[in-house]
């Protein structure tokens, strides 16, 4: 009975799956920072530009 369990546990491939889609997540999660963070850069320039030449329209050259 010891001995059938132990293979039955051997053989048991589901925490395997669980394994391999928290990597997944992981994963996914790293490239959505790195696209978010990039695209934050991005963003913080493009409204500096922005603001510099609305406040050089109010005020005049």
């Amino acid at each position: 009975m010891l001995i059938t369990n132990l293979r039955n546990l051997i053989a048991d491939e589901s925490g395997a799956t669980a394994i391999e889609y928290g990597l997944i997540a992981a994963l996914v999660s790293v490239a959505a920072i790195g696209a978010l963070q990039a695209m934050g850069t991005s963003l913080t320039t493009m409204f500096t530009n922005v603001s510099t030449a609305l406040t050089s329209a109010v005020t005049g050259p």
